[in-house]
Order: C-alpha cells, then structure tokens, then sequence
C-alpha cells in the first residue's frame, strides 16, 4: 500500500458488483455494463483512480439502493479499463489495496458516492495458532490445486511461501471457488486467524467435491471406452464372419433364434420381409443400445402374436343351447342369435366374424353372456375394458419408436387369447371418451368393418394383422352415446329389464347356490322360500338386473355363516316375513294404487336406467292471473311438453266444458314428486293432459289407470320407447289398465307374458278418445259447441 495510505474516513465513488467479491492484496478482472457503474469509474478516474468495491446482496436486482448493497467492500484502484468497439461493455482491471466500511450514502449524478471507513486487521492473540492455520492451510490448497487442476501457479506460490496470515488468508478466498456469501462473510471478518480457520473448512470440502467429481468422470470415461472398444471388436467380428462366410449371424445364438422363429411361423412374404429386416437391423447394433432393445422388445410383441393358431370350433347347435341354458335363465334374442351364428359357421365355415352389440341396464348379464357364448363355441376368450379410455392409442397402439411404446389394446387381447379366432369382449363401448389425443371411437370403425379388417394396421406392429376371424362382442347401457357410424358396423341386440319371475329363478338357479358355496354353506345350512326371496326382491332391491339382488342374497349368506360359526344354530330357514333380523328394516316399499279416485293425481309410466317407474304427475289449479308453473327438477322436453298439452286444451275448452278465458283467470301448477330427481322425455306428455283436464274440469281420474305418449298440439299421441320396463312397473304397482299409443301396439309382443295376463292395454292415436277411459266420467260440453269427444280407443286383448 505505498501508492496509497487509507488511515482516515475519506468519501469516495461507489461502484457495487453482482456475484463477485474483492479481496486486498488480489487484482480482479470484471465487466462494467450499467450506466451508474460507469458513471462511477468515470469520477474515479478523474480523480485518483480509488473506487470502492462492494457487493451486492441480490445479483437480479437492476439498480441496488443502499438496502440492497453490504456495508463491508474493498478499497481498489483502477489499473485498467478496455473499452470493446461496438459493445456498451467495457472490462476494468482493478487492485485490492484495503478492506473499508461505507456509511452516508448519497447519489450525486449519476453514481453513488460514500463516506468510507477503514477497517483493519485486528493483531493475533496466539500468533503460534495463526502460524498452525497458515501452514494447515498451504496444506489443504496444494492438495487442491492438485485434484483440480485450474489453480494458477502464481496464487500457488504466494500461498505455499506466504508468511503472513492476512495476506495468504485473502489470496486463498480470491483462488478458490465459494459461495457469494461465504465470501462477503471472509470480507467482514477482521481477524486472519478466523478467516484461515474458515477457509480450512471450506477448502476440505472443495476436496471432497473434486475427488467425488474426479470418480464420476473416471467411471463415465470407462465406460464411454468400453463401448467403443465393444464396437469396433463386432465391427470386425462382422467383418471376419464376412470373408468366412460363416452365415449372417455368425455364432449369435440369440439372432439365429428369432431367425428360425420367424422361418417357423410360416407367414407371407410382406411380414415375413419386413420381420427379417427388422432382425438385420438388430445385428448391426452395438450392444447396449436402446435401438437395440427398441427392436427386441418389437420383434418379442410379433412373435407372440397367434399368426396362424386357431381354435377347434364346437358347432354342437344342441350342446351350445344347453350350455346357454345352464348359464343364464331368459335371455332368449341373445340365445337365438347365437344358434343362428353357429347355424351359418355350420353350412359354411368360411363365413368371417362379425359385430353383436348387447345393450341393456346395468346387471342384466351382458358381459356373462358374452362369456357364455365363448364357452359354447368353445372358442378362446378375451375381455377388453373401455369405459373411460380417450386416447386412440389405446386402441391402434404407439409408434415403436417411442420410450415405453406398446401394442393397442386390441393387439394385446389377440396376444393374450393366443388364437386367430377369439370372443373377444368390448365392455362398456358407450363409455368411450375423446379428447385433444384423439378419438378411440374411430380408431374402431376398422376394427368392426368385417370388409376390412382382415388388414388391420396397429401402429406399432406397422404389419396387417387379419382380426376377420375374431367374434366381437360389446356391452353398453345405452345407445346415445355410441356415434352414429360405429353404432352401424354393430348387430344391436337389446337385453330389457329382467321381471320379479325372472329375477326369483335366477336367485334360485344361481345366485344362491353361488353365494352359498363362496360362503361355505351347504344347501342343508340356508334354505330361502320362493315367498322370502319375492321379498328381498320387492322390498330391498329396485334395479334392472340382479347385481344389488346378488349381494342381499350374500349379505344373507354371512349373517347365516356368523349364526352357525358362533353356535347359535346348525341351518336357517328363512321364509316370508323373516328377512328384517337379517337385512334389516325393507328399504323400498311397494307402490300400490291409490285407495280412491282423486281430482289432478294421475299416473303415468317412466323409463329409467334401472327399469320402469311409476311416475305420479299432480296438477292444481286456483284463482289467480294465468301463471303456469312447472317443479319437480324437469327438462326442456318435458316443460315444451307441458306447453303442448296447454295449447291442446285452451283449443278444445268448449268441448270439455271450460270458460274461454280459463287460462287467464287461473293460476296453473304442475308437479312431478321426487323434485330431487332429474326428469326429461316426451312420454309424460299425455299424463300432464289428462291431469290438467282433470283439475280443470273437476272431474277425478281413475285410481287404476297409467298411461304413456308423446302428445302434440293437436292432441295426436305418438309413440314411446322402453315400453317393456313400463309395463312391468304398472304390474308391480297393481294397475289394471295402461293407455299406451296405438303405433306401440306391435311392441305388446316383446312384453313378459306374465304382465300381458296382469294387464289391459288400451291403445288409441289421440287424446279425445281416451277420455272416458282416464276419467271418472265425460266432460260435459258448453251449449252450442260442436260434437262431444267420442271414443275411438281399442282394448287389445292379450290375455292368454
């Protein structure tokens, strides 16, 4: 410090710096770029080149204000500054001379200036633990410099032959690599004995990150030269065989194993060229390489796919109709259908696949059913999932080339059935969904179009794979949802509702004899009469099919199994009247018919997703201003159906015996009980008009009447779907007559019998027919009007 005595606070400019720190006795290099940065070089410059140094707490800050910059810098003097042409960077060459602290902290221009403070060295108190750290120190650095390989031979001899502690303690921090903080910290500490004791810590950690670094770099280089060293010794072997001629694959067991697979399978030319080429592709990767394990993984998928293995078909017409039997009770369309298809593979066994599509409410046994026909054809079975899939790679598969690639879902089932000519099981094809990733539902169209299929493409096999053979079978709860194109490449075949008859044979032939063996009873042990098992039926269950019915029947099964285990009893015998104690309280009760005819109370005929309901329909008419309300948590079609049958009624007011301006003068309610369930269709359409004619007129309806159908403004009733599971609730609900649309008379055909015998069905095309047989009695018409509603209904008799 000759140049330069700093002895006494002074004010000079204040330059703070991003990431770096400065120690005294070290020159540093670093690039200005800020405008106040330069600023301040510049003052200094015009002055006597002294700047001091300090670094800033946040390097993203822009422009720092005194919060952002330390306390603690270093006095500099400029030795250099380079100014690069074209670039607003210039490169300052500056040397350490003292450590100060800056307080009064101003900016005057452009720069900052500040009242600075020397800070010196504070003497040892043990000058022999100084000389110890500054020997421990020389120590650690030579071994550093050794594992790095980056220190400077300069900064290694001040160190090793340094003799003061000060000195060597701020060279070293200015050699070494540290945090910003740990630096700063080195900067503000004023004893050399500290600062070397710091700096021993810090430089044995260096230590262990170099040598840690020095064995990741050794094993990368290892291994980097073996597999060269692996290629350039198969290269040559390649090129030894070559002029032998010892064959393509030389002495490669595992090669010349895919080979004699691939001559085995005995396939046509295009797969078999595009496999063996796949397989020369194979022999020319080094090992190791993912392309190499990209194209075992390929080949491995191809030749465990069933290329020309096929089933021994049973087209044993009685033996397939028994077994149908055994598995399910009813079901006859879908039994039929079978016989037919093994009918057709008899006279001609060339005859390709196809496409059945069961549709039906949840539990009544589409995908058993599926599985039961396989059984019968004996044939392979296969069952694919696709509720919820929305990725059309699901179906055609991912290209080879990407990381975790597989075959489609399609692919995988022919892999797993092992056989050209599987069932194969498409459940819930009404639950596909598309999104940005593509539609999985056109990705089926191929599949299912028997045209075609016989060359389906899956995009990681890139090979035709003929799926003519296959007998899709799919599930699905509705139709709605399945698109139009794909809907017509399928043979819908549609599963109703199953009726308590029904339901109490399958309970008894299967269900109970199954759960009775899961729970390891003997048919001695649980015994439940025809009656008992009516009541678990109406009383606890309310479904379509017999899934909740099978799990009552277990729920049974295990109190029965706790009694005999406990010792409470050897067999129970359950019989009407008996179930609470072990079902509990009945859950559902029944419906029955009104005790007598009431005024705006009618009833009409629902379909839902578990089966027919009774749906009560409530109409109140009072004095009021000609508001028309509608509750009971309905859609659009039922509100416009509602208005359909007001327009009806105001046009036929003088025939049924209204004033003229009725819907002026009174206030109209209409409601559908259960307000917390969703409700929509048009088959509600004639139960609003008979219950609006009745609260207008005064007149009652009758208790034992349920009605169906769409009605249009001129009062003209059209046909309804569903009408089997309606049918079935107005039976169970103790009904005697159902007003149903005359076009819907040809579908009385598909009804149970048992309800055919439990019911009239009256058919008519129009609501002016029908009312003296809704009503209690006639409208009476206005005096001078026309013609009085006549009756032109027709009782279809199908009583048997």
């Amino acid at each position: 410090m000759d140049e330069f005595q700093f002895v006494q606070s002074r004010r000079m400019p204040v330059l703070p710096i991003r990431g770096i720190s400065v120690f005294p006795g070290t020159m540093l290099t670093f690039d200005v770029e800020r405008a106040a940065s330069k600023a301040a070089l510049h003052m200094a410059m015009n002055r006597d080149q002294i700047i001091f140094l300090t670094a800033q707490k946040d390097a993203a800050v822009e422009e720092p204000k005194e919060k952002d910059m330390y306390h603690v810098g270093t006095v500099c003097k400029i030795k250099q500054i380079l100014r690069t042409p074209g670039s607003k960077t210039s490169r300052v060459l500056v040397d350490g001379l003292a450590r100060g602290t800056m307080s009064h902290l101003t900016k005057r221009t452009a720069c900052y200036l500040a009242e600075v403070t020397p800070v010196p060295d504070v003497e040892e108190e043990n000058p022999v633990l100084a000389e110890a750290l500054l020997r421990r120190c020389a120590g650690l650095y030579a071994e550093y410099a050794e594992l790095s390989g980056n220190v400077s031979q300069e900064s290694f001899l001040y160190v090793v032959t340094g003799q003061e502690p000060a000195y060597v303690a701020d060279v070293l921090a200015q050699s070494i690599y540290l945090k910003p903080e740990e630096k700063q910290r080195l900067l503000e500490e004023p004893m050399p004995s500290r600062r070397l004791e710091a700096l021993c810590g810090f430089l044995e950690r260096e230590i262990q990150i170099a040598k840690i670094d020095q064995t990741i770099t050794a094993g990368t280089q290892e291994r980097v030269n073996r597999s060269q060293r692996e290629f350039y010794l198969r290269e040559q072997l390649h090129a030894i065989q070559s002029e032998l001629g010892e064959g393509e694959f030389g002495d490669d067991e595992e090669l010349s194993e895919y080979r004699k697979k691939i001559l085995a399978l005995h396939l046509n030319s295009e797969i078999e060229e595009k496999l063996l080429k796949e397989l020369n592709r194979l022999a020319k990767q080094p090992m190791g390489s993912s392309e190499g394990s990209v194209l075992r993984n390929y080949l491995d998928v191809c030749l465990e796919l069933p290329w020309n293995q096929r089933s021994e078909e049973t087209l044993d017409i009685n033996k397939a109709r028994k077994i149908l039997d055994e598995d399910h009770y009813g079901l006859d369309k879908v039994k039929e259908r079978v016989i037919e298809f093994l009918a057709v593979r008899q006279l001609t066994p060339e005859m390709k696949g196809g496409v059945l599509c069961l549709v039906g409410p949840p539990g009544t046994g589409k995908t058993s059913i599926a599985m039961s026909v396989a059984r019968a054809l004996n044939r392979k079975l296969c069952r694919v999932s696709l509720g919820g899939v929305h990725d059309e790679a699901e179906i055609r598969g991912h290209r080879k080339t990407y990381i975790g690639s597989m075959p489609g879902r399609i692919i995988t089932g022919m892999q797993q059935a092992g056989t050209m000519n599987p069932v194969m099981v498409l459940d819930e094809i009404d639950k596909l969904g598309s999104d940005y990733k593509g539609d999985p539902s056109s990705a089926l169209l191929e599949v299912f179009d028997t045209e075609q299929n016989d060359k389906f493409r899956d995009n990681f096999l890139e090979l035709p794979f003929d799926l003519s053979e296959v007998l899709f079978i799919t599930t699905a709860n509705t139709l709605d949802t399945i698109p139009r194109p794909l809907r017509d490449r399928m043979e819908i075949i549609e599963l109703s509702s199953y009726t308590d008859e029904e339901k109490l044979h399958i309970a008894k032939d299967h269900l109970l004899p199954k759960q009775r063996k899961k729970h390891g009873l003997k048919s001695t042990q649980l015994k439940l009469s025809n009656d008992a098992i009516r009541e678990v039926i109406a009383l606890y269950t309310r479904e379509s099919g017999v899934r909740v019915l099978e799990r009552e029947l277990a729920a049974v099964c295990r109190k029965t199994a706790t009694r005999i285990a406990s010792g409470e009893c050897k067999s129970v015998s359950i019989k009407a009247g008996g179930l609470e104690k072990y079902l509990g309280v009945p859950r559902y009760n029944q419906d029955l018919i009104y005790p007598k005819d009431e005024i705006g109370l009618v009833r009409g005929l629902a379909w839902t997703s578990v089966g027919g309901e009774v749906l009560d329909v409530e109409v109140s008419v009072i004095p009021g201003t000609g508001k028309v309300e509608l509750t009971g948590n309905l859609g659009d079609v039922m509100k416009e159906s509602a208005r359909a049958a007001m327009t009806y009624i105001r046009s036929r007011s003088e025939l049924l015996g209204l004033e003229s301006d009725f819907y002026k003068t009174k206030d109209i309610h209409i409601h559908f009980p259960e307000g917390a369930v969703p409700k929509d269709g048009p088959s509600a359409g004639i139960t609003m008009c008979i219950g609006l004619i009745s609260a207008l007129t005064g007149i009652p309806v009758r208790r034992d009447v349920a009605m169906t159908g769409e009605i249009t403004l001129r009062g003209r009733i059209l046909p309804i779907g569903g009408l089997k599971e309606k049918t079935m609730a107005a039976m169970r609900t103790g009904v005697q007559t159902v007003i149903i649309p005359a076009e819907n008379e040809k579908d009385l055909e598909d009804i149970d019998p048992d309800v055919r015998k439990a019911l009239n069905f009256v058919t008519t095309d129009h609501v002016d027919h029908i009312l003296d047989v809704a009503l209690c009695e006639m409208p009476k018409k206005k005096r001078g009007s026309g013609s009085k509603p006549g009756r032109k209904t027709k009782s279809v008799e199908v009583r048997q």
